[in-house]
């Protein structure tokens, strides 16, 4: 099954879009599993010191990261959509349980499309303003996040999964 492509709003949505040599199986399982996501979530320095999830709709996604000087930021969002090798939507809008967010921020869209051995990856970073996609581009949404994905493929390639 092929899913809808996601519309994008360049005024709200910030895309990352990279053909990776991991094929989508992989990359699912480095997104899904505590233990992997831990390894390669946070650009290093950084690191991801706790990390659980309840891979449903509605389910939650709690990690804390951790930065070079030991400070530690807790986040929890909520899946939205969870489409086995396909899809992941979460949210920092929402808690698990569909609870209400104090301080939302964005809803994250992973689509993972096969390309031939790889995997097409298109991760989408959706603001409810756009004051919240320019801070999120200025806190370096294209170098952190493109810095995360090259760390999971490197992880993926060192045979870890």
């Amino acid at each position: 099954m092929t899913l809808p492509t996601i519309a994008t709003d360049p005024k709200l949505d910030l895309v990352l879009e990279r053909e990776i040599e991991v094929p989508v199986e992989l990359v699912w399982r480095a997104w899904t599993t505590p233990d992997h996501l831990r390894q390669w979530f946070a650009p290093k320095p950084w690191e991801i010191t706790s990390c659980d999830l309840d891979l449903r709709p509605g389910g939650a996604l709690n990690f804390t990261m951790r930065s070079p000087e030991g400070q530690e930021f807790p986040n929890t969002q909520c899946y939205l959509d969870v489409v086995p090798n396909q899809r992941l939507v979460t949210t920092d809008t929402l808690l698990g349980g569909w609870r209400p967010s104090a301080n939302p921020f964005f809803t994250a869209v992973i689509d993972l499309t096969p390309k031939g051995a790889g995997t097409l990856y298109r991760a989408i970073a959706i603001h409810g303003s756009e004051a919240g996609r320019q801070q999120h581009e200025e806190m370096g949404f294209h170098d952190g996040w493109g810095t995360v994905l090259t760390q999971m493929v490197d992880y993926i390639k060192a045979g870890h999964i």
